[in-house]
């Protein structure tokens, strides 16, 4: 038995255990919840306004209360005191007799019968212990009458000295009460506190219904105001979160651009005279900097892949272009080992020495393309156009004397320009070059120099069979050669594809743009240099749909006849793709190169 008692006891304590644990954790886990750090905003300020008007509220009755609760027993004992003296005839048309000491008392308590006298006031004779000796009051009816043994003996031991009391009266309820002596007979005076105290209990419960209604209607508009107002800051947490959502490490797969990506605050949560809309327009301008950030990056690794793809293009058309000649050496090389009858020594050598020639002469020309792209130039001073142009026509008269080689319209001042003379010699050398490379015999090449206030303009044009659209694009792109078909069929197929790309980095290096207009039966170059004191000018990194030129006049009977059929645009420039009105006669520029035989 005792045993059992023990096991339900042992039982019992684990259960009063359990019970105190389960209370403590869920003690905690509420006042967790109930803490004000785990709220929300929304919840938190009604909650504090909600405090702060019943503390306002609290303060406000109990002020209001004190006034009136001491107002209303200062005129009670005011009242009280104003009954005494009448009742010592200082009430003006009240009869009483005089003495030697001064005025009678009416001792027998007569005056209550007259009428106006409150309901409910206690008059009375003290003896000189303090005893109420008689004492009469007024009841509803108004007919006074005489109070009980137990009544007066409520009101013994009031000192006559006009201090005010306050006494609970058997069947009459507390009373306010105050005695005056005079000629030896002292008199009390009291009236009843019911009334007061009725009107505080009254004012009591009229502030409390005032307070509970105003509470509740405060709350109530502030709870919507509050939300109303936090409604724009809800959004802008709605647009941060999803933003936060956004792929950004996946921007340039997805397509997220500046104009097509991240969500914005709306303009209506972004005023400044809030501090939402103020969060709101920081919100846009952190999305701003990110999305400029992803731009950015998004261009600086396309053109990294673009770099890339030209380095490894270049590295490639270079290995093949340097193959060939090295290839050619080895073959002689090996050609004179076997003996000098497998070829004759001076061909050997001379086949070696110009195949060392033309890979020196690559070299060179990657070496100045570097040096180019660095903005390098050796010399830089004063140079004529006019007169430069008229030197390289001279020398194309005279290396290709099949081609009808001609001066256009020259100025009659100086078409001066700062920069490397004798690489603006090469640019022009190169376009005519090329135009001796890759048209037929008897093409005229007609070679212009034009001057506006702010750059000097060299124009080369032949009537060729122009270039082909599918090669114009890349016409001013290193390592590009067109076709051999369209090529003179005696004209050495051995360029490099650099010659057109090393005009179009110069021209670059000098701060000026290189062009091309091409149809059947027409090709015309522009280059166009800033003049002294003008700045760079700007490149225009479009291509133009076909339309028909304006012709430029030409001494030259074939040109003026050429038809222009369809025509293909492009101008390549050798600084940032950033928009500039084109020259009368140049077009749109690409970015890429013609050729170089």
């Amino acid at each position: 038995m005792s045993s059992r008692l023990r096991l339900r006891e042992r039982h019992r304590v684990r259960e009063r255990h359990r019970v105190r644990l389960w209370a403590q954790q869920w003690g905690r886990s509420s006042r967790d919840h109930r803490s004000p750090r785990g709220r929300s905003l929304r919840s938190r300020l009604p909650l504090f306004v909600g405090v702060a008007l019943v503390a306002v509220c609290a303060v406000t009755a109990l002020t209001v209360f004190l006034v009136q609760r001491a107002y209303l027993l200062g005129d009670l004992d005011q009242r009280v005191t104003s009954a005494a003296e009448r009742v010592q005839g200082g009430t003006p048309g009240r009869t009483q007799g005089t003495t030697e000491a001064g005025p009678a008392v009416d001792t027998d308590l007569t005056f209550l019968d007259q009428r106006g006298q409150a309901v409910g006031t206690i008059t009375g004779t003290l003896e000189a212990d303090g005893y109420v000796s008689a004492a009469r009051v007024v009841p509803q009816d108004g007919d006074p009458r005489n109070l009980g043994a137990a009544q007066r003996a409520a009101l013994d031991g009031i000192e006559a000295d006009g201090s005010l009391h306050t006494r609970t009266v058997p069947g009459l309820g507390t009373y306010r009460v105050t005695a005056l002596a005079d000629g030896g007979q002292a008199v009390l005076t009291g009236l009843p506190m019911d009334g007061a105290r009725d009107m505080i209990r009254s004012l009591i419960v009229v502030e409390a219904v005032v307070a509970v209604v105003g509470l509740a209607a405060a709350s109530c508009v502030c709870a919507v105001v509050i939300r109303r107002q936090l409604r724009p800051l809800g959004r802008v947490a709605a647009t941060a979160v999803e933003v936060s959502r956004s792929p950004l490490d996946l921007a340039g797969a997805t397509g997220l651009t500046p104009a097509s990506g991240l969500t914005r605050v709306s303009e209506r949560d972004t005023g400044p005279g809030s501090e939402a809309g103020q969060v709101g327009a920081a919100l846009n301008r952190l999305i701003d900097h990110v999305e400029s950030s992803l731009d950015q990056r998004q261009r600086g690794e396309e053109e990294m892949h673009r770099s890339e793809e030209r380095i490894r293009r270049l590295l490639a058309d270079a290995s093949h272009e340097l193959r060939t000649p090295l290839a050619a050496i080895a073959g002689y090389a090996e050609l004179m080992n076997r003996g000098a009858g497998m070829i004759e020594p001076t061909l050997a050598w001379r086949r070696v020495s110009a195949e060392s020639a033309r890979m020196t002469g690559l070299v060179e020309d990657l070496l100045l393309l570097a040096r180019l792209d660095e903005g390098r130039l050796p010399h830089s001073a004063e140079a004529d156009l006019a007169a430069l142009v008229a030197e390289a026509v001279w020398d194309a008269r005279a290396t290709g004397s099949d081609h009808d080689w001609q001066l256009g319209p020259l100025l009659d001042t100086p078409a001066l320009v700062v920069g490397d003379k004798a690489r603006l010699h090469q640019v022009v050398a190169n376009l005519l070059a090329n135009a001796r490379m890759h048209t037929p015999v008897g093409t005229t090449v007609v070679t212009s120099v034009e001057a506006t206030d702010e750059r000097r303009i060299i124009r080369v044009r032949d009537n060729g069979p122009g270039i082909p659209p599918t090669l114009l694009p890349r016409v001013f792109e290193r390592f590009t050669r067109a076709d051999a078909s369209r090529s003179r069929p005696d004209a050495r197929s051995g360029g490099a594809g650099l010659g057109l790309a090393i005009a179009a980095a110069i021209t670059q290096a000098h701060g000026g743009r290189i062009g091309v207009e091409s149809e059947p039966g027409r090709t015309e170059f522009t280059i166009e240099l800033p003049a002294i004191g003008m700045p760079r000018l700007l490149p225009v990194d479009t291509v133009s749909a076909p339309s028909t030129p304006t012709p430029t006049p030409t001494p030259t009977p074939t040109q003026a006849q050429a038809q222009a059929q369809a025509q293909t645009r492009a101008q390549a420039q050798t600084s940032a793709p950033t928009p500039a009105p084109p020259s009368p006669r140049s077009r749109h520029e690409p970015r890429t190169s013609p050729l170089r035989p």
